[in-house]
């Protein structure tokens, strides 16, 4: 085992963990409207115990109703009713021999009252959280108490549930913090003032839960160990916290990072290293002698051994990395890292929690529906028969994969020399290259399903038919988008697949940029090494689709890169030194100097192609872009979905 150290056993308090590895808290929208523990939120906790998590602390937990409510899909522990749920949550994991800690928390000021049905939020002081925009009510001296009450209330329903711990939500700008922190806390009472007055409500919580639950009940502490504000928690702050909970009897202490209003580093997006903010782990570590839990934006399991072994911390925490591959501690402890599904980044799990759906990934179509889709109720009926798939992007693999899992015979065909359709492209730009590995750990994939794969191969209806297939899955992409326009097929026009395949290349010129989805945007900075790039975009926004951390993140590179951005025009003809814009709010006329026009206007489906496939073949399937342009989520869920039905 390559592992060593990750796999050794732990203690947090007198509670013995059979690995290192952690399931930090990560929202879900997938509990019971009410807040009780549905079947799904237990499915989706039990595939985690059961793909090797030593402990999994859970999502946010609700102590309050009305303003302490986080999500609208959250657990909940304000009631004694909800014990039985939670207990079922606790029977789930303990089968694996997994622990599980809840999470006791309450939002503050970090939600807004549209969230909260109309109840205005509160907070230690009337001070808005600046990515909210909304002034929250001040609580009185004889709130701040009641709250204290309702977490200790929570912890022992917690304890009487089953559960092997809790942990108290004190980071990432929420109510304990606002507490801690001088840059949300300016109360004159004994909650604020000086740095023991800002302490006094978290320590109140701890030594009422010491009193309620006993001394042995373990309890972790999240604490954002540098909020990365002006004014905010430093490292040197929360060193002092953490050496006083310690004192106060505190079990361990989980190390995050980061308030809403600094995002990035609570949740970090595509393009941070692994391990950016271990100097916080290390530091707490060094000064407090109970363990510490730490998240590091950890994607290989050889990293969290690294850790480890440099005594960043005790416990690593893999978040992302657990819900894009749920096998993620097996993997590991088998040594075998490259089969696992490593989180892009690209924060698609949030933007879905975002609409109020449950969470989705990206790499994993299962998650969120792994009470209903699963590897164990997987139709098994494929009898030897044929299935060809073509092309060879995500929805084509995940397609191959699904119907070779079934039983079915399978061979895939790719008209390129590699496997990965658009992803290879998709992984060009900078902050992209978790994308080139995502089509590796595909490519196993296939072959360890028995898939044969034919490269460098147009798969035509009489090559097809010479298998004499059961079912067709057609996945073959789109087709770019090219409007009818004045000078649209003049020489210095081309597309930004040309572009990324490096089947153009440019260099000195004045580029125009046609479209401002993520292909435009990240074109556009590949093209901003060498050349004057202006982005055009008809609607109002550029990047849509992408989470608001990805996006800010591609936007402040194409500002560095002195790209310009023209949002609501359209474009009107191609000249040869120029392009003609119409401005889609007064009509009006301008002229943008470009000798280059790069067309990123998205797809279209390839329907000739799947017409004739389906005159041939009784069962044929489309799948991604020739049935509807989406994002690489969206054709890996559709390849997954109709294979499992095929």
């Amino acid at each position: 085992m390559s592992n060593k150290l990750l796999f050794t056993k732990g203690k947090i308090g007198s509670l013995e963990l059979r690995n290192r590895i952690v399931m930090p808290p990560m929202g879900t929208n997938m509990a019971a409207f009410d807040g009780e523990a549905s079947d799904e939120i237990i499915d989706f906790y039990e595939e985690r115990a059961k793909g090797g998590c030593g402990l999994i602390i859970t999502e946010i937990c609700r102590v309050d109703e009305g303003a302490g409510a986080g999500m609208l899909h959250q657990l909940s522990a304000t009631s004694p009713k909800y014990i039985r749920g939670l207990e079922r949550l606790a029977d789930a994991v303990h089968k694996y021999d997994t622990k599980i800690f809840l999470q006791l928390h309450h939002p503050g000021r970090e939600i807004s009252s549209y969230q909260l049905g109309g109840i205005q939020p509160v907070a230690p002081s009337a001070i808005p959280c600046k990515a909210i925009g909304e002034t929250p009510r001040e609580l009185t001296t004889e709130e701040c108490g009641k709250l204290v009450r309702r977490f200790v209330r929570a912890a022992s329903y917690a304890k009487l549930a089953g559960m092997d711990g809790v942990e108290l939500h004190g980071a990432h700008g929420y109510l304990i913090d606002e507490f801690l922190s001088p840059y949300s806390n300016k109360r004159t009472d004994k909650y604020g003032g000086s740095f023991e007055g800002r302490l006094t409500f978290l320590a109140e919580i701890v030594t009422g839960i010491r009193k309620k639950c006993g001394p042995k009940f373990p309890m972790s502490v999240r604490l954002s160990c540098d909020e990365y504000v002006d004014g905010g928690l430093k490292l040197e702050d929360s060193v002092k916290i953490a050496k006083a909970l310690e004192k106060l009897g505190v079990s361990s202490i989980n190390v995050s990072a980061g308030v809403y209003e600094s995002g990035y580093a609570i949740i970090e997006p595509q393009g941070f290293p692994e391990g950016w903010k271990k100097h916080l782990a290390a530091e707490i570590k060094r000064n407090v002698s109970i363990p510490v839990i730490a998240v590091n934006n950890i994607k290989y399991p050889s990293t969290a051994e690294k850790y480890l072994e440099e005594g960043i911390s005790d416990f690593v925490a893999i978040g992302r990395g657990q819900l894009s591959d749920p096998q993620w501690g097996n993997k590991a402890k088998e040594g075998k890292e490259d089969e696992i599904r490593k989180c892009l980044g690209c924060m698609y799990c949030f933007r879905t929690l975002g609409l109020q759906r449950p969470i989705e990934c990206t790499v994993n179509p299962y998650l969120g529906r792994e009470y209903i889709l699963n590897d164990d109720n997987l139709a098994r009926d494929g009898a030897g028969r044929t299935i060809a798939v073509i092309g060879g992007g995500p929805g084509g693999m995940q397609a191959a994969i699904i119907c070779a899992k079934r039983g079915y015979i399978v061979t895939l065909y790719e008209k390129s020399v590699a496997l990965g359709g658009t992803m290879q492209l998709a992984a060009k730009p900078p902050r992209k290259e978790m994308i080139a590995e995502l089509i590796k750990t595909m490519e196993g994939e296939l072959k360890r399903a028995g898939v044969k794969i034919v490269l460098d191969t147009e798969a035509t209806v009489d090559k097809v038919k010479a298998l004499d297939p059961y079912g067709v899955i057609l996945a073959v992409g789109g087709l770019p988008i090219v409007p009818a326009i004045p000078g649209i097929d003049s020489s210095h026009v081309c597309t930004a697949e040309q572009v990324l395949a490096g089947d153009v290349k440019l260099s000195g010129k004045k580029i125009a940029v046609i479209g401002g989805g993520v292909t435009g945007l990240e074109t556009a900075e590949v093209l901003s090494e060498d050349n004057k790039v202006t982005i055009v975009e008809m609607k109002k926004d550029v990047g849509d689709t992408l989470y608001i951390t990805v996006k800010m993140m591609l936007l402040n590179a194409l500002k560095s890169a002195g790209v310009r951005i023209m949002t609501s025009q359209k474009l009107a003809e191609v000249k040869k030194d120029c392009i003609l814009l119409n401005d889609v709010s007064s009509d009006e006329t301008k002229e943008l100097k470009a000798d280059t026009v790069v067309l990123a206007m998205g797809v279209r489906p390839d329907s000739g192609l799947a017409e004739e496939f389906e005159t041939v073949f009784p069962h044929v399937t489309r799948v991604g872009d020739v049935s509807k342009p989406a994002q690489i989520a969206d054709a890996v869920r559709e390849g997954n979905d109709k294979a499992r039905v095929i």
